[in-house]
């Protein structure tokens, strides 16, 4: 059985000791005032000793079991000879301590078996003190351990879905300027230069965890600007916004999905009347945001197959905010995305 010294918890031992002597010489000092600083320096000494023994108990005995269970009849020996440290050694510890002028005897036994006696019962109470007081320490850390590891779970899964949600936008976005390019459109070298502004945006404005409603804003404006180039005035455009703080905080590009989505998979393939009606609000720290658009469809409600789009944001969410709700239905000839989310309930 090898005992590994790792500064940690060798530091957590002699804390557990130095908390354990503040509590026995507490009781030291109301029940014996008048030899108060004898008792403290020799629970010192014999405290000395028990910290090393409690230290092999629990980080080399109770390890040296958990490797392997077939060991349990070596552990059981050696818990033997630990248990015989805690009275005997921890008596001839004492008898050290008086020889060399350190520890000087103030209770009396009648017997040596009594002095056997009251070591073990000294002895074993700081086992009980430290494994209790060591199963909450690492009980806490492993909680806590347990919580970072979500944590940074979470943040790997949102970057991931960030690094997909970006690509699929600029595909898209690509796929509409191919069109105009393939149409030899002279509208193409302005929808390059706007899609320039869009990529320098996501390069140089996203990279961190949140920006202004006001950007977020502008994005979309940029984006609404891009897409009306595809299309002559058949195409009708809503764009409202009621904000009552410009520079509240939002994760970059949360909105711009569903936009996307109602070019994407609402405009673009509707043949009669157009129409992208887009609606934010955020006021008392509530945001609202509604998209609505035209699509080609039968009169009555249909369900809804999310694209992948409408997936990556609705997992954001859930990652994002505790009190959220994400609403997409079909009826007739529109399709409506309702996004509600309490800005306070950031995860």
């Amino acid at each position: 059985m090898k005992v590994a010294l790792e500064k940690k918890r060798v530091r957590l031992f002699l804390a557990l000791g130095a908390a354990y002597l503040a509590i026995f010489g507490l009781g030291e000092a109301i029940s014996n005032s008048d030899t108060f600083f004898i008792r403290l320096f020799n629970n010192i000494w014999l405290l000395t000793f028990l910290v090393v023994i409690n230290y092999i108990l629990f980080e080399g005995l109770g390890a040296y079991v958990k490797l392997n269970w077939k060991r349990i009849l070596i552990s059981l020996f050696l818990l033997w000879i630990i248990m015989l440290f805690y009275s005997f050694g921890l008596e001839g510890w004492r008898f050290l301590g008086v020889q060399i002028g350190i520890y000087h005897p103030v209770r009396s036994f009648t017997s040596e078996y009594g002095l056997t006696e009251f070591m073990m019962t000294y002895s074993m109470g700081t086992v009980v003190f430290f494994g209790v007081l060591r199963h909450i320490y690492d009980y806490r850390n492993l909680k806590i351990s347990t919580q970072q590891l979500q944590i940074e779970k979470q943040l790997a899964e949102l970057n991931y879905l960030k690094s997909q949600t970006n690509p699929h936008f600029l595909f898209n976005t690509l796929n509409n300027i191919y069109s105009l390019a393939r149409d030899k459109s002279d509208l193409a070298p302005e929808s390059i230069m706007r899609l320039s502004k869009i990529l320098r945006f996501m390069l140089y404005e996203t990279s961190g965890n949140y920006i202004s409603v006001e950007q977020e804003i502008k994005i979309i404006s940029d984006y609404i600007a891009l897409e009306k180039l595809r299309y002559d005035e058949s195409l009708s455009i809503n764009y409202n916004h009621n904000i009552e703080d410009m520079k509240q905080a939002l994760p970059p590009l949360l909105l711009i999905p569903l936009v996307e989505n109602a070019f994407k998979h609402g405009v673009s393939e509707t043949r009669a009347k157009p129409f992208v009606d887009i609606n934010l609000s955020i006021n008392n720290r509530q945001l609202n945001f509604i998209v609505k658009n035209s699509v080609e469809s039968p009169e009555e409600e249909s369900p809804v197959i999310e694209n992948i789009g409408l997936s990556n944001l609705r997992r954001q969410l859930e990652l994002l905010y505790r009190d959220y709700s994400l609403e997409v239905k079909q009826k007739a000839s529109v399709f409506t995305a309702h996004l509600k989310i309490n800005l306070l309930s950031h995860a």
